[in-house]
């Protein structure tokens, strides 16, 4: 399997998907640190992938996506952003709204 088949597999069996350096248990950075805090304040069932023990994810998520940076959440299969993007969306109340109708993998 290849990488980005990888990286669809991961996105398509999780409702909410987070490509982050570290684990949300302990992020490896502040991005990746807000990220999980703003899913973890949401109360939303989330799964990790930690770009810094897979190079090939590491690279291939940012074609996949066309996004350069990390982490990258998606929801419902759906690519929704970074860590500028989630604050954002999570102070006006789109995230939740997002988070509320996105169906199950």
């Amino acid at each position: 399997m290849d990488v980005s088949q990888r990286i669809k597999q991961a996105v398509d069996s999780n409702r909410v998907m987070l490509f982050m350096k570290g684990n949300r248990d302990f992020p490896q950075c502040g991005f990746s640190g807000r990220a999980v805090q703003i899913l973890q304040a949401l109360g939303a069932q989330f799964e990790t992938a930690d770009v810094l023990m897979d190079d090939e994810i590491r690279q291939g998520i940012k074609e996949y996506s066309n996004w350069p940076t990390i982490p990258q959440l998606y929801i419902g299969g759906e690519f929704v952003g970074g860590s500028d993007i989630m604050i954002e969306m999570y102070e006006n109340g789109e995230l939740e709204k997002k988070l509320s109708e996105a169906p199950t993998a």
